[in-house]
C-alpha cells in the first residue's frame, strides 16, 4: 500500500465523522436561527466532526473493525450531544 492509499483509507475511514458534524452543525443552525446566532457554524461543526472521530477510532479499537452499527450510534449520539452542549451550554462561550 502506497502513501496515497493510506491517505484515502483514512479519508474514507473519517468521512462519516465529518460529513453528520457538517450536516448536523447546518441542521441546528437552520433550526434554531436565533438562538444559535452567536455561535458559529464552524464551531458547531469540527466540535461535533472532532468528537465522531474519536468515537470512530475508539470503535475500532474496540472491536478491532470498523463499520460496526454500535460505533455509528454511538458518534452520532456523542455528536449531537457535544453541538448541543457547544450550542446552548457551557461550550458557548
Amino acid at each position: 500500500m502506497g502513501p496515497l492509499d493510506v491517505v484515502y483509507h483514512l479519508l474514507n475511514f473519517f468521512a462519516p465523522a465529518i460529513v453528520t458534524g457538517a450536516v448536523g452543525a447546518g441542521a441546528l443552525k437552520v433550526l434554531w436561527r436565533q438562538a444559535l446566532r452567536g455561535v458559529s457554524w464552524k464551531r458547531l461543526a469540527w466540535r461535533s466532526g472532532l468528537a465522531g472521530a474519536l468515537v470512530l477510532a475508539g470503535g475500532l479499537a474496540l472491536w478491532g473493525r470498523d463499520g460496526k452499527m454500535a460505533t455509528y450510534a454511538a458518534m452520532v449520539a456523542l455528536q449531537a450531544l457535544v453541538a448541543v452542549w457547544t450550542g446552548f451550554g457551557w461550550g458557548r462561550r
